[in-house]
């Protein structure tokens, strides 16, 4: 008999990819968009789990507008610290394992090396401390769960860095992107792989699950147009130059540690992974 799994945010970038995978893994799947399961509703939740009763619920849907957040606090907080509660707690009242999609903005970007599973956390902005406030409660009502941070996150759904750069180097003949901001791309078909990696196991506690290297935002942006034969020049510039509402993280390049030190596979190196994803979205120009 196949496993149940529950995946929230199924409409998402990330919650499309993870359906797909444990689809194709044998898995059986309940993904949920916004819509059908509002996890802020602490009755829903109750709702929906005792009808699927999961052996496995990975929470991947969550307040993801960086800036919005610090005008919406309360939402930010409300989705991405009660709504984890929610799922949490169920969770563990089904003795589900939960993986619990974090990110690389809870830690403050001050480090000058990567930062692994046991650097303290410390977020700049509303958007880190909602996620971190899920993490916590994670920690608090779940015996069996994984956090899985992760970062500059791209694949073949929804909106993202790498769509955006060729839209805008098809359009223009020159572009500013920001350099003095570093971290570690992430392809989403590789992310829903590592998960599925780790919820096999009971080797459970907090992971940084990215691709391999690392760059700024400005590498990142020149290795696209590389691999597209996308012809525009790319100025590096400051952040100061591009305000906006939120403080991002200045350096927020992981450290796999926990995948090593529990003898997981390392991720693959990003500029692998974005030529993958280029194929398959077919974007390369010959």
């Amino acid at each position: 008999m196949s496993k149940k799994v529950l995946i929230t945010g199924a409409g998402g970038q990330l919650g499309i990819d993870l359906v797909n995978h444990f689809k194709n893994s044998g898995f059986h799947v309940y993904g949920l968009n916004r819509e059908e399961l509002d996890f802020t509703n602490q009755d829903k939740v109750k709702e929906i789990f005792a009808k699927i009763k999961p052996d496995l619920v990975i929470h991947s849907g969550a307040y993801t507008a960086v800036d919005q957040a610090e005008v919406e606090v309360e939402k930010a907080y409300l989705v991405n610290g009660i709504g984890t509660r929610n799922i949490a707690v169920e969770a563990n009242n089904y003795k589900s394992k939960l993986v619990y999609v974090s990110t690389d903005y809870v830690f403050n970007g001050k480090s000058n090396v990567p930062v692994n599973e046991f650097t303290n956390v410390d977020p700049i902005g509303i958007y880190g401390q909602s996620k971190l406030a899920g993490e916590n409660f994670v920690r608090t009502f779940s015996d069996k769960f994984f956090i899985v941070r992760t970062s500059w996150v791209f694949g073949l759904h929804g909106n993202n860095f790498v769509k955006t750069m060729i839209t805008l180097g098809k359009e223009r003949a020159e572009l500013g992107v920001v350099n003095d901001q570093f971290g570690c791309p992430t392809y989403s078909v590789d992310l829903a792989e590592i998960i599925h990696q780790l919820v096999e196991t009971e080797k459970f506690g907090v992971y940084h699950a990215s691709n391999s290297g690392s760059c700024s935002w400005f590498e990142f942006a020149e290795e696209i147009f590389n691999i597209c034969g996308i012809d525009v020049k790319v100025n590096p510039i400051n952040s100061e130059d591009f305000p906006r509402p939120a403080k991002r993280p200045e350096y927020s390049v992981f450290d796999h540690m926990g995948l090593r030190l529990n003898h997981f596979r390392t991720p693959r190196h990003w500029k692998e992974a974005l030529y993958s994803f280029l194929i398959e979205a077919d974007e390369i120009i010959d």
